[in-house]
C-alpha cells in the first residue's frame, strides 16, 4: 500500500497524491465512511451509472438531452420589470 504526504495550504490540509493515483480535472467528490475519507472523481456524464444498473437505453439518454420549451408567463413579466 502506498502512502501520501499531508501538508498545510493556508488554513486547509492537503494531500499530495502519488502520480499513479492522481485524478483528472480540478475537483473531486469527498465523503467520509467511518474513519475513512473517500475521494472520487466528479462524473461529467452518466457512464458512472453503468456500474450500478444496466446500460442506459437510448430513449433515456435522448430525454436527458432535451431542453424544456420556454414558458409563457405574462403575469411574471410585470413583477420583474
Amino acid at each position: 500500500m502506498e502512502t501520501a504526504k499531508l501538508f498545510r495550504c493556508g488554513r486547509s490540509q492537503a494531500v499530495r497524491l502519488p502520480k499513479d493515483v492522481r485524478f483528472p480535472g480540478r475537483k473531486v467528490r469527498i465523503r467520509r465512511h467511518g474513519s475513512a475519507v473517500i475521494l472520487e472523481p466528479v462524473a461529467s456524464d452518466w457512464s458512472w451509472l453503468d456500474a450500478i444498473v444496466d446500460k442506459l437505453d437510448d430513449d433515456f439518454i435522448e430525454l436527458m438531452k432535451e431542453e424544456p420549451q420556454q414558458q409563457d408567463r405574462p403575469g411574471l413579466d410585470d413583477l420583474f420589470r
